[in-house]
């Protein structure tokens, strides 16, 4: 009898850290969705050979100015087998330090966001539009944007075949789409990317400055919720 009060305990705990977290992400309600399991490796399946070689060559490139001011380039990192790719702007110091995307205060939001839809960062894999840091943290100029683009994230994209991107910010959206629509007109409906549905929500950075817009972030994440859950059953 104590050991199933122990138990009880256990998930009473669990539960109420998982209300906590979501809560703190600003939603009152639960996500009720399976997990999404990573897809294991395939015969004849050559991604991870692909990404590898891509990665390899993003290590050393020169392609655009932003080569000159990197500690690391930060490539990607994740289940190269998902169905849910993130894509957000370009890596801060942190990022630039560890070689590693959203791992700052903004990644931070990022695991909550990625939790509280009931995945973990290993379920998912998270990229950027430009994969080194720019000077200052200002924005990724277009000539650097579209040399990081067309040699890497498009190969990536294509290489890890997500069904679902969901685009965190301005610069992932707008570029992505090739449009100057703002994030606020765009985000809340899912868009086509070379027939892949893609959600534009705000980038977690922007949320840290602008938390009353995290429950607009939220109603993203449930319809992304909502998808995952409608192409894995399909």
């Amino acid at each position: 009898m104590t050991d199933n009060k122990d138990e009880l305990g256990r998930i009473i705990s669990s539960l109420r850290g998982k209300l906590e977290l979501e809560k703190g992400f600003g939603a009152d309600f639960v996500v009720k969705g399976r997990a999404v399991e990573a897809t294991p490796e395939k015969k004849g399946d050559d991604r991870a050979r692909n990404l590898a070689i891509l990665e390899e060559a993003a290590s050393t490139c020169i392609k655009c100015r932003l080569s000159e001011f990197r500690t690391r380039v930060v490539f990607g990192t994740g289940n190269i087998y998902t169905d849910l790719l993130f894509i957000g702007e370009g890596p801060g110091y942190e990022e630039d330090q560890q070689g590693l995307p959203f791992v700052g205060r903004a990644g931070q939001l990022l695991t909550k966001i990625i939790e509280a839809i009931e995945l973990t960062r290993q379920d998912v894999y998270i990229a950027n539009i430009v994969k080194c840091r720019p000077p200052d943290n200002r924005t990724p100029r277009q000539d650097e944007i579209f040399a990081c683009t067309t040699n890497y994230l498009k190969h990536q994209i294509t290489w890890i075949r997500p069904k679902i991107i969901c685009a965190l910010g301005n610069v992932a959206v707008q570029n992505l789409l090739h449009t100057d629509k703002g994030i606020s007109t765009l985000r809340g409906h899912f868009h086509d990317y070379d027939g892949i549905k893609l959600m534009p929500t705000f980038h977690p950075a922007y949320l840290l400055r602008n938390p009353g817009d995290k429950g607009k972030c939220w109603q993203d994440m449930k319809k992304v919720r909502a998808m995952l859950d409608e192409v894995k059953g399909s």
